[in-house]
């Protein structure tokens, strides 16, 4: 019996509340996409039982019901028509889903954005770094070389301008001008201005602007990572609001000219300052911390620290160590540094040895091994804040790295040195250093591999409903790719394995050429061109389907050479994809293959698995 699509649709509206709880709704090849006001107001167990739903499940602030290929569609048009909505892309739900997540989340989200696109600069500096600093550390004369000064130089470019590589992904994610960004970011680290690092170390150096009420410190902002962004966030809203304002005629250059002006002066005179404030109570908190018996202080500033390498204040206990060393040459803070470091070191290799996906593998090992040789900032900002819980884990292992290295007299004898280069200033101690990164390193990477569950696809998060029972017509199906045949449930996405959104088979394709597999008509084509839905004899809905999470690549390596309505003869090619660019995405590029209207047939025959070529019968229905 067909599906009365219009009353699947009312149903559906009414038990989400209405248009008052709804904020957005789409619709992909397979689920109907929605974003509603509150979740909690929705009988989900009435809303999984309307006739035409398959599923239903909540993922990224969306709550999404599998409806079906050819059939979520007709339903999505209803639905619009009772609701009174009009038609949105997949983009404007992510859009008002982010909208809907909790301030906090919403926050992580945009520094996680702002980071995502300058973290292979930042990865790639932080290991040279390292490897560089190492080297000067076991070599001392290859550090007075000039080799080693040129090498220096290219390696902590990126790290000492990190603030205007902030600069400018901020307002990409704020939606401002990243020229003007830019120019924000390297007025901050103006060469006149003192370097935030030796203003640290010797703080009698710093000079000061008297302006109007203002007492402005002639200090770059080094090292500084919020600051950064709640400036260019400032600027971004400010220039935005000046657009509306401003005559055109004069936008131009009033735009510019009073947005920059006004943001460097409120950065310079508000934000800055505040943290600094900030930065000098927090060092008061910790030289009394540090005074606590039993290494009770040193297990929250070890848990804290990388909070402090976020927040860009880390280089203050520059001075703190220095004092120590000049008051009985021991460096007491270096438990707590070198706990956390590796800390964070050992949480990223716990993300390569876990993840399966090629892209976060790539990042995780190098900034583990930067991380481990003391420049933990690729670390931190391109893999463990990104994902939260190995950065959570990562502050676990510090600080009980840092509290045991305090109890058992680990110190240093210099400062400036972390990680294993960290061996040669400890070496009257060095069984208890090591003793001390074992602890905090093995912490971090037990934690993080226990806890840490990479996010899954949107497919990947629906739960399967009760497995369909499995009907035929009789018709044969032709393989669209050339590649090897794996069974259904070896599909590498748990929704389509589960059979739940039809029967069918996987191919590993050897060639990124997909072809018609009997003759039909094309139902649907996805806005990212990875999915193609077809009729075919006897009102066969079937789903053709490239690469598994692939709708995240926009359309990026796909072709598509048929339309929404377009007949098909059997063996017309209606797709070009490419394999490396799914691969090098860090996707399965495995095409699934689904009938999804298999309960309509009594018998479901898989002909050929393995090697097969397009167009060899695979499928029989009768």
């Amino acid at each position: 019996m067909a599906l009365d699509y219009g009353k699947c649709a009312e149903e559906i509206y009414q038990t989400l509340g209405g248009r008052d709880n709804l904020v957005s709704a789409a619709h992909c090849a397979t689920r109907l996409r929605l974003v509603t006001v509150d979740n909690s107001k929705i009988d989900m167990k009435k809303l999984e039982n309307i006739e035409g739903v398959k599923g239903v499940f909540s993922n990224n602030g969306q709550l999404q019901l599998i409806i079906g290929t050819g059939t979520v569609n007709k339903v999505y048009d209803e639905f619009l028509k009772i609701s009174g909505m009009t038609a949105a892309t997949k983009d404007d739900v992510k859009a008002a889903a982010a909208a809907q997540q909790p301030l906090p989340k919403r926050m992580v989200k945009a520094l996680g954005d702002v980071f995502v696109p300058i973290l292979p600069a930042i990865v790639a500096a932080g290991l040279m770094m390292g490897l560089v600093e190492a080297l000067g550390q076991f070599f001392p004369t290859f550090a007075g070389s000039d080799i080693y000064s040129w090498m220096n130089l290219v390696s902590n470019t990126a790290i000492v301008y990190l603030p205007v590589l902030v600069a400018i992904s901020a307002a990409r994610v704020f939606g401002g001008n990243i020229f003007l960004a830019g120019t924000i970011g390297m007025l901050l680290m103006h060469m006149d201005l003192l370097s935030a690092w030796t203003a640290a170390s010797d703080p009698s150096q710093i000079e000061y602007w008297d302006i109007l009420i203002f007492h402005i410190r002639q200090v770059n902002y080094q090292g500084h990572i919020i600051p950064i962004i709640i400036a260019i966030w400032f600027m971004c809203q400010l220039e935005k609001r000046l657009h509306k304002v401003v005559p055109e005629m004069l936008d131009l250059f009033v735009t510019p000219l009073v947005t920059v002006f006004v943001t460097a002066f409120l950065t310079m005179t508000i934000i800055g300052p505040a943290f600094i404030v900030v930065e000098n109570n927090i060092l008061t908190v910790v030289k009394a911390l540090l005074a606590l018996p039993l290494g009770i202080g040193a297990f929250f500033c070890g848990g804290l620290y990388p909070l402090f390498v976020v927040c860009g204040i880390h280089h203050m206990f520059n001075v703190l160590e220095a004092g120590m060393i000049a008051e009985n040459g021991m460096n007491l803070w270096l438990p707590v540094s070198c706990s956390a470091n590796f800390a964070m070191c050992m949480s990223c290799v716990a993300v390569f040895v876990k993840s399966k996906n090629a892209k976060t593998k790539s990042l995780a090992l190098p900034a583990g091994m930067s991380a481990a040789l003391g420049i933990t900032e690729p670390a931190i900002f391109g893999i463990n804040l990104r994902f939260v819980t190995p950065l959570v884990c990562g502050m676990v292992g510090g600080a009980f790295g840092a509290a045991i290295g305090s109890v058992i007299g680990v110190y240093g004898s210099a400062y400036g040195v972390t990680g294993i280069p960290g061996f040669l200033i400890t070496t009257h101690c060095t069984l208890q250093y090591t003793i001390m990164l074992a602890i905090a390193g093995a912490i971090a990477f037990i934690l993080t591999s226990i806890v840490w569950k990479e996010e899954v696809s949107e497919e990947e998060s629906a739960a399967p409903a009760a497995e369909p029972a499995f009907e035929t017509d009789g018709k044969s199906i032709y393989a669209p790719v050339t590649g090897n045949v794996i069974a259904r449930e070896e599909i590498p996405d748990p929704t389509f394995a589960s059979g739940l959104l039809g029967e069918g088979v996987g191919i590993e394709p050897e060639i990124g050429e997909v072809y018609a597999p009997f003759d039909g008509k094309v139902v649907s084509v996805v806005d990212s061109k990875h999915a193609i839905a077809l009729e075919g004899p006897n009102d066969m809905q079937m789903l053709i389907h490239v690469g598994v999470d692939t709708v995240k690549m926009n359309g990026d390596g796909f072709e598509v050479f048929v339309s929404e309505g377009q007949e098909v003869k059997a063996g017309a090619k209606m797709m070009n994809f490419s394999i490396d660019k799914i691969k090098k995405a860090g996707y399965s590029s495995t095409v699934v293959v689904l009938v999804a209207n298999s309960e309509d047939y009594g018998k479901f025959e898989v002909e050929k698995t393995g090697k097969v070529s397009k167009m060899d019968k695979i499928i029989n229905v009768e």
